[in-house]
């Protein structure tokens, strides 16, 4: 079975069909600028022209940077805030003509992780953190997704975490690898001691197996440490796999 999956960005809107059982695309991903002001109607017929491109028919699964309960943003990100309220649900479903289901982009990667990475099989507490411009993060007890937590924001050093520890700030002040170490092992040791996962998944760009040797043998934690297994298609795939896991 196939499920058409959307990830929604503040720069760019991209999909592919995913193969369920495999978690694989079935279809080169294809992608699309993301309109100036990323407004809801604009966005949603971006989202159209990327169905129409695969010649959809059939259920879609949307990743988006804003927290969703029950088909609404609660949040906007990187997006306009005009998207707070905003029934995504309804409104995709409208201009695509199907079934459209929508969650949290940081909530989407996890589940990628989760179903077909390298969270497949964990029966306990697991914790999907991703370091970009910012940190995302996703929880899941077993399968079951814990929705919308926002971890790159616990204070941390008279800010919030992702403004001291995000990819982004290694970048921005310059830090060695081995600095950035230390205050994602700050970091880590803080969430490990609230959450007390099982499993800690680091993903984003510094998930690249060439970043990961840069950093991971300096990280110590009392969880099992793994990077993720996905990048760039971690939205889409996870995103196609929620939207599969919810029943009609």
């Amino acid at each position: 079975m196939e499920v058409l999956g959307i990830d929604i960005g503040g720069t760019g809107i991209k999909g592919a069909p995913v193969d369920i059982a495999s978690g694989k695309l079935t279809s080169e991903r294809f992608r699309l600028s993301t309109p100036e002001g990323a407004r809801p109607e604009e966005v949603a017929q971006t989202v159209r022209a990327i169905v129409h491109h695969f010649s959809w028919h059939g259920r879609i699964g949307a990743a988006m940077p804003v927290r969703v309960r029950d088909g609404i943003a609660l949040t906007a990100s990187n997006i306009d805030s005009s998207w707070i309220g905003t029934n995504i649900e309804e409104l995709f479903s409208r201009v695509t003509d199907s079934d459209v289901v929508t969650l949290n982009d940081a909530d989407a990667a996890g589940y990628a992780e989760i179903h077909y990475g390298a969270g497949k099989g964990v029966s306990g507490k697991t914790l999907v953190l991703t370091f970009g411009t910012g940190i995302g993060s996703s929880l899941f007890v077993g399968s079951t997704l814990v929705p919308n937590i926002e971890l790159g924001h616990v204070r941390m050093h008279n800010t919030i975490a992702e403004a001291w520890t995000a990819n982004s700030a290694r970048k921005r002040e310059n830090l060695s690898w081995e600095d950035w170490a230390d205050r994602l092992q700050e970091y880590l040791s803080y969430i490990e001691f609230l959450f007390d996962p099982e499993l800690i998944i680091l993903g984003g760009g510094v998930s690249r197996p060439k970043r990961v040797r840069r950093f991971f043998h300096l990280l110590r934690t009392t969880a099992r440490l793994a990077p993720a297994h996905f990048q760039n298609e971690a939205g889409i795939i996870g995103a196609a796999c929620a939207a599969h896991s919810r029943k009609p």
